[in-house]
């Protein structure tokens, strides 16, 4: 039997509240939803990276219209929660925020983020202020929600040539007095700035594992760890790899390490 959405919400919060710290795995269609499902993990995270390289279109590149599409087939195709990388939540102003995340909810999700990233180069992460104005109308919109979605605030100074560790936490401390449920500062550049982060702050923090193991997040005070578009490019690193080895050799020798048919299908038919 499907799981409703406000089961997968209750199951989600859980996660966050348990003891220890947990991987949010992210898909990039719903047939790699499928496969992390049967591999046993608890909960999916989407990533807009690997999204858009699936439409064959630049991180970013994607409409809001695209997404929700994409976030229907994949709360369809598992019975996971899902949480949405919903980029800057496709505006700048407060209501458009609010009724991304109201729509994003509406196509199954049950938790999202907004960040701080403007997508002005000259401008590249919005002020202070404007950033909690938009956390906060986040956070309205989804308390306005009939089950517990989980909200992540993102601040982005390490991913566009802000350094600051002190604003980092700053912000990360203005959002969470603003209502978000988790905070993330993708790209911090060391362990020791994870744990600074880790005990800046009350909410459970979630990180790109930047190649760090789940038992030092973990002892670092991390209780969420995402991979953003790690497994989508692994994915497509194999495919070039074996493309380049057709072209430039006329071989298949990657044929040997490929997954047989008959496992992924068998995969893909159990529910």
């Amino acid at each position: 039997m499907a799981i409703d959405q406000a089961e997968k919400a209750r199951r989600f919060r859980a996660l966050h509240q348990r003891p220890g710290a947990f991987v949010i795995p992210n898909p990039w269609d719903a047939g790699s939803a499928r496969l992390l499902e049967q591999l046993g993990f608890e909960a999916l995270a989407t990533t807009s990276a690997g999204f858009a390289f699936s439409l064959g279109k630049a991180d970013g590149a994607t409409s809001r219209e695209e997404l929700l599409v994409h976030l229907r087939s994949l709360c369809a195709a598992t019975d996971l929660p899902v949480s949405a990388d919903l980029e800057k939540c496709f505006g700048d102003d407060p209501g458009t925020v609010a009724e991304t995340i109201r729509l994003a909810a509406g196509a199954g999700i049950v938790g999202g983020s907004v960040e701080d990233f403007s997508g002005d180069p000259r401008r590249p992460i919005f002020d202070l202020a404007q950033a909690v104005e938009r956390v906060a109308a986040a956070a309205a919109a989804s308390r306005a929600l009939p089950f517990p979605f989980m909200l992540t605030a993102r601040a982005e100074n390490f991913l566009h040539g802000r350094s600051d560790l002190d604003d980092t936490v700053k912000r990360l401390q203005a959002f969470e007095k603003a209502g978000a449920d988790v905070l993330y500062a993708p790209g911090l550049p060391s362990l020791e700035a994870v744990r600074t982060v880790c005990a800046a702050v009350s909410k459970p923090v979630n990180v790109l594992t930047g190649g760090r193991s789940v038992e030092e997040l973990a002892a670092a005070g991390v209780k969420r760890i995402s991979l953003g578009g790690g497994l989508s490019r692994a994915a497509l690193g194999a495919f070039l790899r074996a493309a380049r080895e057709i072209k430039e050799h006329g071989t298949f020798g990657f044929l040997k390490d490929a997954v047989p048919h008959a496992e992924i299908n068998a995969m893909m038919a159990r529910k």
